[in-house]
């Protein structure tokens, strides 16, 4: 077989470089190795890959029309020789990561990016699912890690690293306010629990963060665009993450809810969770290193 792992290395180097004795140098090998390893070459393809007639060699046509293949075929070597050395150090094959859909604007792409850098080969899974099905998922073995908002009590089959925090805001439509409110004054806890409220919650029925609800007569979603468009039509009021709501604030299709007596804004931790009942794998540990090194308030 003409071109190996070790026959494009020189030929690119060739290229690279310029001159036998350039790409020796770059490769830690004698000029003489190299302009053998090209001769060999040629004779095997039965082509002349660089004009020897000047002082320095020069690429011919067909070298040129070679060199993006060889280059791809380098990149891909490259990527299997890192996979493979991934894979002895405990690399997974797929890493699964369940985020909670009021997190999908969360700082969780840069340390992907940087794990499809370190590992070109590793397949990347990326689910929303709210956050008790996202934590289901991750106990049930479906998924390796959970990006979630702090939860109300510690679960001791779980680890976790802070990694940033989030807030909520209380919303609903200019509509619904007027109506709401009529008056002057501000709203009220009653307010909360008469006024139907938009709730991002899990798929069970059985299953609602009392955190998030408190409304008497709740609408349910699993997810946060359907939320939005829920209480931008004015059908209830919903906890929504600040940043994600801050254009529509400020296109006047919802408002914060004026309240008299309680905070509107709803600060929480959000956490990158994993199972201890299952070992990391080095993708898992990479993405929560990379993430817990970009902490930032969000």
């Amino acid at each position: 077989m003409a071109f190996t792992s070790e026959s494009v290395q020189v030929f690119l180097a060739v290229l690279d470089h310029g001159s036998f004795s350039a790409a020796a140098r770059a490769l830690g090998r004698v000029p003489s190795a190299v302009s053998m390893a090209i001769a060999q070459l040629e004779a095997e393809l039965d082509l002349p890959l660089f004009d020897r007639s000047g002082r320095e060699p020069r690429p011919t046509a067909a070298a040129l029309s070679l060199e993006p293949q060889a280059r791809l075929l380098a990149s891909q070597l490259q990527q299997l020789k890192a996979q493979a050395l991934g894979l002895t150090q405990g690399l997974e094959n797929r890493l699964t990561l369940a985020i909670a859909p009021e997190l999908l604007a969360a700082q969780w792409r840069g340390p992907l990016a940087t794990l499809a850098q370190e590992y070109p080969l590793l397949e990347v899974e990326v689910l929303a699912a709210p956050q008790p099905d996202a934590l289901s998922m991750l106990h049930a073995g479906r998924a390796n890690l959970a990006l979630v908002f702090e939860r109300p009590s510690l679960d001791g089959r779980e680890g976790f690293q802070e990694v940033s925090s989030e807030t909520l805001v209380a919303v609903m439509a200019p509509a619904l306010l007027a109506r709401t409110l009529p008056s002057a004054t501000g709203l009220r806890e009653e307010h909360l629990t008469n006024t139907r409220q938009i709730v991002l919650a899990s798929r069970d029925l059985a299953t609602i963060d009392r955190r998030f609800a408190y409304a008497r007569h709740c609408w349910r979603t699993d997810n946060h665009i359907a939320a939005l468009g829920l209480i931008e039509a004015g059908i209830g009021w919903g906890w929504l993450p600040q940043s994600f709501v801050r254009n529509q604030i400020a296109a006047g299709s919802l408002v914060e809810m004026p309240f008299d007596n309680l905070t509107n804004h709803m600060e929480l931790w959000v956490d990158v969770v994993w199972s201890k009942e299952r070992p990391l794998g080095l993708a898992a540990r990479r993405f929560i290193e990379r993430i817990a090194a970009a902490k930032t308030p969000t």
